[in-house]
Parts: structure tokens; C-alpha cells; sequence
């Protein structure tokens, strides 16, 4: 048993990984043999991630507000408390808050054989963002 006291700040989410303000709290970081990493991500109104993928996948898990998500080429998916979604491995996708609400939700993934869990790739435009429907 390894207990890991909250010692660890809360982090800005990088503006390379994220549109928007983002904070990041650790919640698992990989120990192998496992390679099990988690983070609780707060999104303000409005803000989300760039388009990425993860190598084994992806859950998160919606723990209050509301929020969306998109897989390329899919519609874009309200999100709230309690919803799980699953992005399956190397499947493209974003996910953030809603325009005009904070969301909050526990990432987990998996760790490659480099500690990587993620690959970063271009911003979501405005206009792609903008293509939501009118969250109820």
C-alpha cells in the first residue's frame, strides 16, 4: 500500500494542449507495472482541449456542469454529472465545457511505453466549436 498525501498544486492546463482556462489536478500517476494515470480537469465556460488521441484510450468521467465532446467527423455531444465517455485508442476527439458553464471531469488513461498518455494535436477552431447544439 503506497499512500501519496495532497501535496501537489493545482496546475494551469498548457495553452498548447488547451483552448481557454484549464486547471488540472492530479489523481493517479502511473507506478509500474501499472500504467493507470488520472486527473481531475476543471474547464471554465467555454474552454476545451485541442484535438488529440491516447494510445490505449480514454474514460472520463462527468462529475459536475455541463460539457462537450466531439470525435472527428461525429456530432458534437452534450455532456453532464454522472456521464461516462470512452475514446476508443488512437480515436481523434476534444472535449471542454460549455459556452456559457464550468465542467468538471476525472480523465483516465493509460501511460505508452515512452510515459505518454496523450498526443497533442492542432486547436479547435471557434468555428468547429461553434457547431454545437443549444445545450438545454
Amino acid at each position: 500500500m503506497q499512500i501519496t498525501r495532497n501535496n501537489l498544486e493545482t496546475a494551469t492546463g498548457p495553452s498548447e494542449w488547451f483552448t481557454g482556462t484549464v486547471y488540472i489536478d492530479t489523481v493517479a500517476s502511473p507506478s509500474g507495472p501499472s500504467r493507470a494515470a488520472a486527473a481531475s480537469v476543471h474547464f471554465t465556460p467555454g474552454a476545451r482541449t485541442a484535438w488529440h488521441t491516447h494510445p490505449f484510450g480514454q474514460t472520463i468521467y462527468i462529475t459536475e456542469g455541463v460539457g462537450l465532446c466531439q470525435r472527428r467527423g461525429g456530432p458534437i455531444e452534450a455532456i453532464r454529472p454522472g456521464d461516462r465517455v470512452f475514446f476508443e485508442p488512437g480515436e481523434d476527439h476534444w472535449h471542454g465545457a460549455a459556452p456559457d458553464r464550468f465542467m468538471t471531469h476525472i480523465a483516465i488513461q493509460e501511460v505508452d511505453d515512452q510515459g505518454s498518455p496523450v498526443s497533442w494535436g492542432e486547436h479547435v477552431t471557434d468555428e468547429e466549436y461553434g457547431a454545437a447544439p443549444s445545450i438545454d
